[in-house]
């Protein structure tokens, strides 16, 4: 299992755009083989500040992902609405113990 956690900032003024786009993307995304969850967060200290988390099955998963019609849709809205180029980070769960 693997996640995503991608930090976008964007223009205050294209919040409503960025949300709509982001709403259908999300949407798609969730049909996706492989896709556990995928969701969209805001910073409670900067209201700039977009974060989506995204749970998949494996990396492979992604490969696709990335070329789905959703995500080029989105993507053409939300390169006008960033203020800096996104954060992405692909993570997977720690090998922990917890007594």
């Amino acid at each position: 299992m693997i996640y995503v956690v991608a930090t976008l900032t964007i223009k205050p003024e294209t919040r409503a755009e960025f949300i709509a786009a982001a709403t259908a993307c999300i949407a798609g995304t969730r049909q996706e083989p492989g896709n556990i969850a995928y969701d969209l967060h805001e910073s409670v200290t900067d209201a700039t500040k977009m974060v989506f988390v995204e749970q998949w099955e494996n990396a492979e998963a992604l490969v696709p992902h990335r070329g789905m019609e959703h995500m080029k849709t989105f993507g053409r809205v939300a390169v006008k609405c960033m203020a800096a180029p996104p954060k992405i980070e692909i993570i997977t769960p720690a090998d922990v113990t917890v007594r």
